[in-house]
């Protein structure tokens, strides 16, 4: 049996090229005591990625040059070495970008597939829907008759965001997306109140005709111009969660940062950032809340469905394109 994998040949210097990554064959392994061998159906492609291509410190380990390269993934078990994990069983974890992986059991969770697609478990109700629950309701500390503004909000974070605060009573839920194809669908599917095309024209003049009176959140997904417009937009004792800066992700000279942080001052704003693997302990409530709201149709969710492995870096480079409608998936 061969495997293909993505392996990392050299650190992109600004927009990653497809010579900075090969498509390679091994031998599948085989699993050892206590491991699984998974054989991956679906592989996630998110926009953290990018840094982890880099070798500067971050949160995240650098990926190695020369080796295969990491995600979510979760897939069907071949054959089992581990305690309470049997052949046929579907699991979620993070050896993606490859078509079989093996791990040792603990890195490997259960999923049920008769429960919820295999899919959602690495969007909606997986990593992408814990990060959008506890960036709004922790980090942001939203509120009931709270004002949203959402960047992304067409992603598959974003799009969680926006409806979360609607089912949690925001008084109103602004998003800004890349096509007028996209504030469609805020408008007409996610229940959004007021959406923008970045792209028409300047945002902070889009967001202050959207959201008149100001707004109280802003969950950050794409830092630069939009930061200093929800900035501009902040009302007194506002706060923004910062989750992503997909805007710079490609910059190879620092991005000029907000220039109206002073008005932080005079509304007593906040701005915090945040990463999902700090808030794990919230996973339980997450899924008891998030969960029947997306069995229900309350809470709906896009997909974007690429298919095969050789296929993975593009499926990739489209998520910092903003190709995608919702979360990005890979079928393999």
């Amino acid at each position: 049996m061969i495997n293909r994998e993505w392996h990392l040949l050299s650190r992109p210097v600004g927009w990653p090229k497809p010579e900075d990554f090969a498509l390679v064959e091994t031998p599948v392994p085989a699993p050892g005591e206590g491991q699984v061998l998974v054989r991956n159906k679906y592989l996630s492609v998110d926009p953290y990625m990018r840094g982890r291509m880099s070798a500067a410190k971050s949160y995240a380990a650098p990926y190695e040059l020369g080796k295969v390269m990491q995600g979510g993934a979760v897939g069907e078990v071949l054959e089992s070495n581990a305690e309470d994990i049997a052949p046929g069983d579907h699991v979620l974890h993070f050896f993606g970008w490859r078509e079989y992986a093996v791990m040792d059991g603990k890195h490997a969770v259960k999923v049920d597939p008769e429960a919820a697609p295999l899919s959602t478990y690495l969007g909606v109700l997986g990593m992408t829907g814990l990060t959008a629950y506890a960036g709004l309701l922790r980090t942001a500390s939203f509120t009931e008759g709270d004002i949203v503004f959402v960047s992304g909000a067409a992603g598959a974070v974003g799009s969680q965001v926006g409806q979360i605060a609607k089912l949690k009573g925001a008084s109103r839920v602004i998003g800004s997306a890349g096509s007028d194809e996209k504030v469609k669908l805020l408008l007409d599917e996610y229940g959004f109140d007021a959406a923008f095309n970045y792209k028409n024209g300047p945002v902070s003049e889009q967001l202050r005709q959207a959201a008149p009176d100001g707004i109280d959140v802003y969950f950050d997904n794409v830092g630069g111009d939009h930061l200093e417009a929800a900035v501009g937009s902040l009302r007194e004792r506002g706060r923004i969660a910062v989750c992503g800066m997909i805007s710079v992700y490609n910059d190879t000279e620092p991005a000029p940062g907000p220039r109206n942080l002073a008005r932080l001052i005079q509304t007593r704003g906040r701005i915090e950032g945040f990463l999902v693997g700090d808030h794990y302990d919230l996973q339980p409530q997450f899924v008891r809340e998030v969960g029947p709201w997306v069995a229900s149709g309350r809470l709906k969710y896009r997909e974007t469905v690429v298919e095969g492995i050789e296929n993975n870096l593009e499926a990739f480079l489209g998520v910092l394109r903003g190709d995608n409608t919702g979360k990005m998936i890979v079928k393999l």
